[in-house]
């Protein structure tokens, strides 16, 4: 096959990039190594930057989630002293929008095949060729059988442990990255949230998060530690270790039931430079991972998007093949702003094992701030609903 741009990774990233270029004229096929019904059943992310709402529509998928999406105007954060609220209405004029990254996807396939893209799925072996050159190609196989791509460029969408980043020598390869000495339990369940908003709570016994999906699917968390398996942990016991972490009056008329989706991440901050290598350009996950405090893990991978959609448009629609070069330093510019805000959040919110009294009273300091400083407010807000692209 031919095309203009060769993207590695079907899930909500290579689909968004792909559905942009192919509305502005530019060709594309998706390569994604599993089948659609496993991208699909993939549990993720659910709160959206108003940036990636208005990506979302520009593409041409904001319908259902305009329809179905849940705006919240602030959220809530608990301490040992009680639990206060962030408005980030008041404090930046902006909201985020809760929508699950599942349905962002399914909304991404359906306006994919509606304009017929070619999106080759269960593509094994996938390698890339001569990315520094002026005619990269991808190989892959699919049903025995072994397949070329030729294309002008490539966008590694296809996540942490995809091939499109290692493709790129060690010697011209930067990795920064910090792992946390902790995971984050999670459980999917059919039942109504705790709250109308978020709830981010800082508890003795670590750190626990109650969000949602839906008016009828909630997602809950709890901080354990790395050695912790999912099988130690039945519905009741985790039930029951969350409303230990929840301020009193939410865990007591919270709704249970049975997990639909039980699962323990690994929690790491990670930054891989640089985001471009000749024709290849990294995207999302590709070349960063953020953990999930904060809710930037998505939102990171569309700013992303943007950049490269408008850096690659530039270069095929205006002639304009210096654009190209801008791609890198502007997308790392707002990664490591959310980076150091996920960061913060996670440092500030969780029970570290190293932790002493000392460190404790800092962060009851900080929160203190957060209750009552409107600028402290600010600044978390601002970073929250998302800084400008």
């Amino acid at each position: 096959m031919r095309t203009q741009v060769a993207i590695i990774g079907g899930g909500p990233s290579g689909l968004l990039l792909s559905q942009l270029l192919m509305r502005a004229g530019i060709d594309t096929v998706v390569l994604e190594r599993q089948s659609r019904d496993y991208v699909l059943a993939r549990i993720r992310a659910g709160v959206l930057e108003q940036g990636c709402v208005n990506l979302l529509r520009k593409a041409g998928v904001g319908a259902r989630m305009d329809r179905e999406g849940h705006v919240h105007d602030g959220t809530n954060l608990s301490t040992a002293h009680g639990m206060f609220r962030i408005n980030f209405k008041e404090r930046c004029g902006q909201s985020v929008l809760v929508y699950g990254q599942t349905e962002v996807t399914q909304d991404l396939y359906q306006a994919q095949d509606a304009l017929g893209a070619r999106i080759v799925h269960q593509a094994a072996n996938v390698q890339l060729h001569d990315v520094t050159g002026t005619q990269p190609f991808v190989t892959y196989d699919t049903d025995g059988r072994s397949h070329r791509l030729d294309c002008d460029y490539i966008a590694g969408c296809d996540g942490f442990h995809g091939v499109s980043r290692p493709t790129i020598p060690d010697g011209l390869r930067k990795d920064f990255e910090r792992v946390y000495p902790f995971g984050w339990l999670g459980v999917l369940s059919r039942t109504a949230p705790a709250a109308e908003e978020l709830i981010y709570a800082n508890h003795p016994r670590g750190f626990a998060l109650a969000s949602m999906r839906s008016a009828r699917l909630s997602r809950y968390y709890i901080q354990v530690p790395l050695t912790d398996e999912v099988a130690h942990w039945s519905d009741q016991a985790f039930w029951d270790e969350l409303r230990r972490r929840l301020p009193a009056q939410v865990a007591e008329s919270m709704e249970t039931g049975p997990a639909i989706e039980k699962s323990i991440a690994p929690l790491r901050s990670f930054v891989s430079e640089p985001m471009q290598y000749g024709r290849l350009f990294l995207v999302g996950d590709a070349a960063h991972i953020v953990p999930p405090t904060g809710a930037k893990g998505l939102n990171l991978a569309a700013s992303d998007v943007h950049y490269l959609y408008e850096a690659l448009r530039a270069a095929v629609l205006d002639r304009d093949p210096a654009a190209l070069g801008q791609y890198g330093p502007r997308a790392l510019t707002r990664v490591w702003a959310a980076m150091r805000f996920s960061w913060w959040m996670t440092t500030l919110m969780h029970r570290f094992p190293d932790q002493t009294d000392f460190d404790q009273k800092i962060q009851e300091a900080e929160l203190h701030q957060l209750e009552w400083m409107v600028s402290a407010q600010e600044t978390m807000a601002r970073n929250y609903v998302g800084l400008p692209y």
